[in-house]
């Protein structure tokens, strides 16, 4: 393990982020970081700060992008209290410092969860895939960490989420906490819940959400 001297010696990620933030399309809002928890979860992460993925964990407690409907993990914040490492403890790796199949960055509000390869979701090492709510399969997005980042600030967004947002759905987001997600019923997955206009809805931790979209996929995997 890396010390948190040796991991930020190099600081200039941290002016091409706010730069980018500063440019970007999409609403987007950096969560304030506390020193000492984003020291902690950058020597977890064990990624330096001259990255953009450790100057996002480093140096905000996590970005709320397009009215929080996209999440990007930092190092904790009030609205957004999970760390990239700590969220992803005990579920892709069991020890800091371990090399997991794959890696937890963000996640949206209709929970979907987007991660990047590290040989377990396919051959492309590095790319951003997204295990999508409605497919409950992991597809790649055939972007690397700091291109899945420029496409959450600039992306087409509605595009992307076509068909799954609501009316109203900008002031909903707005105030929902980065520790929970909406749940659906009929699930979007379920021929029942192709319309997200016709489904009920209701807030659930991430982590109960999680558990559950991975309890499901391995049973309905049998």
């Amino acid at each position: 393990m890396r010390t948190l001297k040796e991991l930020t010696v190099d600081v200039s990620a941290r002016d091409m982020l706010k730069q980018e933030i500063s440019t970007a399309k999409n609403k987007s809002i950096i969560l304030p970081a506390n020193e000492n928890k984003a020291g902690e979860a950058l020597y977890q992460a064990q990624v330096t700060s001259r990255s953009l993925m450790g100057a996002v964990i480093y140096f905000t407690g996590g970005i709320l992008i397009d009215n929080g409907w996209i999440r990007l993990l930092g190092s904790g914040s009030n609205m957004l209290p999970r760390s990239l490492p700590g969220w992803n403890k005990g579920k892709t790796f069991n020890n800091f410092g371990d090399r997991p199949g794959y890696l937890l960055i963000a996640d949206d509000a209709i929970g979907g969860f987007f991660a990047v390869n590290g040989g377990a979701l396919g051959a492309d090492m590095g790319k951003v895939y997204y295990l999508a709510p409605e497919t409950l399969k992991w597809e790649s997005l055939n972007k690397n960490y700091s291109d899945f980042v420029d496409f959450c600030l600039n992306g087409d967004l509605d595009k992307f989420y076509e068909s799954y947002r609501w009316k109203n759905w900008k002031k909903e987001t707005a105030v929902l906490n980065g520790d929970n997600v909406y749940s659906f019923y009929p699930f979007l997955w379920s021929k029942e819940g192709q319309d997200i206009s016709k489904s009920s809805r209701k807030v659930v931790p991430v982590q109960e959400h999680y558990d559950f979209t991975l309890s499901t996929i391995s049973q309905l995997s049998k």
